[in-house]
């Protein structure tokens, strides 16, 4: 039997796809959950010029503007949803303060899936002591609380090297944590679909062709895995956003002068019993739409990739 290049790959059915777009249209809660994701996104990117205030400026902290409420109670149409207790125009502070979520989120998500996608390619493709291996780690990684991991690694970098270096390079060190903490989660999902992809008869053709095992890897099999990761990928930006929020909340997160949602949620908790609600309350509402319509996305996702719901 002869293979020619075009042989070599598995791609799914355009019926399949436009199954799931016909499925995507019609589901009103998963359309609204992508405008979401897709709302907080934009204003993240356009953060500097929708705030009111810009946050960086030295005027931008004023005590004597501090704990103002929201302006349909207060009337004071300067600070739309009111100030904080250092007097920052809390509207302003929540668009920088979502757009560094979102970017912590979706960085350290990146280096859970690439480190994970490659150890599952690996583990999966070669088999054998290698994989045992590798899935030994992985294990190993999952046997330990990975908010527990992240709390211990932050709190002793802080002993080591001061907190004033921690803050310089909170948010590099937070992706970091909370990116090697999760990645065996999407290595046991792509091992999982590389044991079963290799069986396939594309695969025995491209060895028999003699392709290297890297491109049959990462040009033929890693393409007929990404449903899984897909979903997988969406849940976990929910996931990392929601660790960065409690990790700040414990104050081992973002410094105050770099507020994420998570930051200002626990400051504003000293003032939720106060009468100054809102400085807790309004960052806690927009972090919880915004993990609501990840995890609306994610089983979306999962409903509706997974080839055992789809028949031809």
């Amino acid at each position: 039997m002869k293979y020619n290049k075009k042989d070599l790959t598995h791609p799914i059915s355009g019926d399949r796809w436009n199954h799931i777009w016909s499925g995507f249209i019609g589901d009103k809660l998963a359309v609204l959950a992508l405008l979401i994701f897709l709302f907080y996104c934009a204003i993240s990117l356009l953060a500097p010029l929708l705030a009111p205030f810009d946050i960086d400026d030295p005027a931008f902290m004023d005590l004597m503007n501090s704990e103002i409420a929201p302006s349909w109670i207060s009337h004071d149409y300067r600070f739309l949803l009111g100030t904080d207790a250092q007097g920052r125009d809390l509207l302003s502070v929540i668009l920088y303060g979502t757009r560094l979520s979102l970017t912590i989120g979706i960085c350290a998500v990146l280096i859970q899936a690439t480190l994970g996608i490659c150890i599952g390619l690996i583990a999966g493709y070669l088999g054998g002591r290698i994989d045992n291996f590798l899935m030994r780690c992985a294990d190993i990684q999952l046997s330990f609380s990975n908010m527990m991991v992240a709390i211990v690694f932050l709190a002793i970098f802080q002993s080591l090297f001061g907190i004033a270096m921690y803050q310089q390079l909170a948010m590099v060190i937070l992706i970091l944590v909370i990116g090697l903490t999760e990645w065996p989660l999407f290595a046991r999902t792509v091992r999982a679909s590389v044991l079963a992809e290799k069986q396939q008869e594309y695969v025995d053709a491209a060895r028999v062709m003699g392709i290297s095992s890297k491109r049959i890897m990462f040009r033929h099999i890693l393409p007929n895995t990404l449903s899984p990761i897909l979903v997988i990928f969406t849940v976990q930006i929910a996931n990392a956003i929601v660790a960065e929020a409690a990790l700040s909340f414990l104050g081992l997160g973002m410094p105050s002068t770099e507020p994420s949602l998570g930051s200002l949620i626990a400051e504003g908790m000293a003032y939720m019993f106060a009468g100054s609600w809102w400085i807790c309350v309004i960052p806690s509402v927009t972090l919880i739409i915004l993990i609501l319509a990840m995890n609306l996305l994610g089983d979306w996702l999962r409903d509706h990739l997974n080839p055992k719901v789809y028949k031809d």
